[in-house]
């Protein structure tokens, strides 16, 4: 049995853009997501696990965002429109 499969994990979302300057996913979100929970991104050729050090929604910072927010966050590499996000 894979190491990850004790791990939970439910998608909350899915990336829309990404801007490559400033290394920041917009992930339009189907489930609630909180600063601090730990994501995963992944697709064909992404797949990062990282903390949620901080969000926001037009250009506001919030510690929590539900189904439905298009919410910003900086992330550690590129990640592609289309990526699936997973809360673990």
């Amino acid at each position: 049995m894979p190491k990850d499969a004790a791990k939970e994990k439910k998608l909350v979302g899915k990336i829309t853009h990404f801007f490559t300057n400033i290394s920041v996913a917009v992930i339009e979100l189907s489930d609630v997501i909180k600063t601090g929970d730990t994501i995963s991104i992944e697709g064909a050729t992404t797949n990062i696990e990282q903390n949620v050090d901080s969000m926001q929604i037009h250009n506001n910072p919030v510690s929590e965002a539900k189904a439905g927010d298009a919410i910003g966050i900086k992330v550690k590499k590129r990640v592609r429109e289309g990526d699936q996000v997973y809360r673990v």
